[in-house]
């Protein structure tokens, strides 16, 4: 059951009180560290894929004639955007070495993200999506080769040492051998004390299984510390009958310590070791794509996380980045001010911080 204030009602101009972060043994600093090799803010694990999302704006596949490519798969999204903001990531994934692994690998670098644990087989096929571009929930059809095939045994264990995040989704853990891959990564970041995310993006598109993804997700939650489901990734896990808070509830029971729901245009609850922090509102903007919008949300929310900001400033942080996202189609844009977005988040996180003086701290946040 989580503990503190029931969520309000989106619309609801009364604000929750805050909690901070808990100690935990990892660094929470961005970019290299001391004389020695670079630290990984961020070392992502599973799909680097390339994206063809259409020009025209379509809810259905069938109606697009027209693609253009991008770099795709949530981890490397992930990474690429938390390097845009100045931290240091990295990915362990599998491509192939023909024209689309090639594509990727310099997208990659192209926006600072570290590739020498990148593993190009020339026996396999770089996997690639194509996309619908909507402002509602996206089509899709993946051709999967190479992301899948990523063997444990092609697993750096330096990289994790160097990680202060390791990050993976539900698309990595959907075959075997990527699978056993992201969860040996999991089990020594576990073992090390570095923080584990997962983002249990599942679709039966892409798992059919749906109890095999179950058992596979309870399994994996063990060395998990924090997650971000969508509203719609817990339908598909748990089933439609449930409240936002019971979601949180059942992510929690599954293991994670840290759960930030995302649900649209209803905003975002954030919730630590079952007490519910408080409600982020979403705004209105002028969507142009939904693609990415969680992977930009969740670069935003962890690279905050590491400069040591409390979960709710994290979120109020993430929700400037992702409405970035939301305006445009493909990347963000090259170069973002990250003193700037958190400047934009002072007004209303001083707003927050003055509710909680003025109630005073819950009894179970003490």
């Amino acid at each position: 059951m989580i503990n503190g204030a029931t969520p309000r009602a989106p619309g609801c101009s009364t604000p929750y009180a805050i909690g901070t972060m808990p100690s935990r043994p990892v660094v929470y600093s961005v970019g290299m560290e001391g004389s020695g090799e670079t630290r990984l803010d961020l070392l992502a694990i599973g799909e680097t894929l390339v994206d063809f999302i259409s020009v025209e704006q379509t809810d259905w596949l069938r109606n697009a004639a027209t693609f253009r490519r991008y770099l795709g798969g949530s981890p490397a999204n992930i990474a690429v955007n938390l390097a845009r903001l100045g931290g240091e990531a990295a990915v362990i994934s599998k491509t192939g070495i023909g024209a689309f692994g090639q594509f990727a690998k310099s997208e990659l670098q192209r926006h600072g993200v570290a590739v020498e644990y990148l593993i190009m087989d020339h026996r396999n096929r770089t996997t690639v999506a194509f996309v619908s571009s909507t402002t509602g929930r996206p089509d899709f059809e993946v051709a999967r080769s190479g992301d899948y095939l990523l063997r444990p045994e092609e697993v750096s264990e330096e990289a994790v040492e160097r990680a202060k995040v390791v990050h993976a989704s539900t698309f990595a853990l959907s075959r075997e051998p990527c699978r056993s891959a992201v969860r040996k990564v999991f089990r020594l970041a576990h073992e090390q004390g570095k923080v584990v995310s997962l983002d249990p993006n599942y679709s039966n598109r892409i798992w059919p299984n749906h109890k095999e993804a179950r058992g596979v997700l309870e399994e994996m939650y063990r060395y998990v510390d924090i997650t971000k489901p969508s509203l719609d990734d817990a339908d598909h896990i748990f089933g439609r009958e449930h409240a936002p808070e019971r979601y949180v509830e059942m992510f929690h029971d599954l293991g994670a310590g840290k759960v930030v729901l995302t649900m649209g245009k209803e905003g975002v609850l954030i919730s630590d070791n079952g007490h519910l922090l408080g409600h982020v509102p979403a705004r209105p903007v002028q969507v142009r794509d939904v693609t990415g919008a969680g992977d930009a949300f969740w670069a935003g929310f962890l690279i905050s996380m590491l400069d040591g900001n409390p979960l709710m400033r994290c979120a109020l942080f993430a929700r400037e980045l992702v409405e970035l996202k939301l305006q445009g189609v493909g990347p963000l844009p090259l170069e973002i001010d990250r003193q700037e977005l958190y400047a934009r988040t002072e007004k209303e996180y001083a707003g927050y911080e003055g509710y909680k003086r003025e109630i005073g701290p819950r009894p179970e946040m003490t």
